[in-house]
């Protein structure tokens, strides 16, 4: 694990850093980015329950919330790897008279 320790060092401290007694954290800094990823984790949440409900506004309007998550999955990805994966497809199932 990468904790950030600073080791008592006298006068050979690194510009910039803050003196702490030998083993000790940096407590501060550690609790700040705890909050930031505590405050992320609480907009992730946020977010991922919008998107919830547009997939259920659409479902009532008719539309396959199944195939719209195929279709954002496929328009993240690249076009060629897209191509080359459907060609393999298609080639599969012509070879097992799916076609």
């Amino acid at each position: 694990m990468g904790l950030k320790v600073i080791e008592n060092q006298g006068d050979g401290l690194p510009k910039g850093e803050e003196h702490f007694a030998e083993g000790e954290i940096a407590a501060d800094q550690l609790m700040r980015f705890i909050d930031r990823i505590e405050r992320l984790e609480e907009e992730k949440t946020e977010v991922a329950s919008q998107v919830r409900d547009v997939y259920a506004e659409a479902k009532s309007q008719g539309f396959d919330p199944k195939i719209m998550r195929q279709i954002v999955r496929l328009r993240k990805r690249d076009p060629n790897e897209i191509d080359e994966e459907e060609a393999i497809l298609h080639l599969y199932k012509q070879a097992l008279g799916m076609l």
